[in-house]
């Protein structure tokens, strides 16, 4: 009799050592009062994920002498763009908090860049166009928001836990608290 050789069959699993955290939206409002605040920024303290980046264009844009957005966050580290499609010059730049730089004057069609790489409001204004303002608050997280015009905002796949949220508007202080992110959380920011 002539024994065949045994062959072991299976399944390799893997293991992890940690399990993995569950990501949830964070929704919510912001309001004054009872009324729904537009254009207001909205992040979570997030000390061992600040150094997760996210990858997308970020564009300040120039039309009709006005900024578009706004009021624009972004991520420390993030680069952005501020083209001129508007039909005169302009020059861009910004003496205040933040990031203090001055673009100089440049044409239609022209493009600027800047680096952003500190956390803090930058007020951004135009030197030939006094009336033109944006906002460009620079976070140390990559959970962040700005609400829409009926004051909603999500923050996008933030793990499951506890965190100090923050949130600045134009014209009013920034206010700051606790929240517990889990998968139907809901958070209401509101000043007085």
């Amino acid at each position: 009799m002539i024994l065949a050789p045994l062959r072991l069959v299976g399944v390799v699993a893997l293991v992890a050592a940690f399990p993995a955290a569950t990501l949830a939206d964070l929704q919510g409002h912001t309001r004054v009062g009872d009324t729904a605040e537009p254009n207001a920024v909205v992040w979570l303290e997030a000390p061992d994920a600040a150094r997760a980046k996210r990858a997308s264009r970020v564009v300040l844009d120039q039309r009709n002498s006005r900024f578009f957005p706004r009021v624009l966050a972004v991520q420390v580290g993030t680069v952005v763009d501020f083209p001129n499609n508007d039909r005169v010059f302009h020059n861009v730049f910004s003496f205040h908090d933040g990031k203090r730089f001055d673009l100089g004057l440049y044409p239609i069609g022209a493009l600027k860049r800047v680096q952003f790489d500190r956390p803090g409001l930058s007020r951004i204004f135009c030197n030939i166009h006094p009336r033109m303002a944006a906002y460009l608050m620079v976070v140390d997280s990559p959970y962040f928001a700005v609400s829409d015009d009926a004051g909603r905002f999500t923050l996008k796949d933030v793990p499951e836990g506890a965190y100090t949220y923050h949130a600045w508007r134009t014209g009013g202080t920034q206010v700051s608290g606790p929240v517990v992110v889990g998968r139907d959380t809901i958070l209401e920011v509101v000043w007085p």
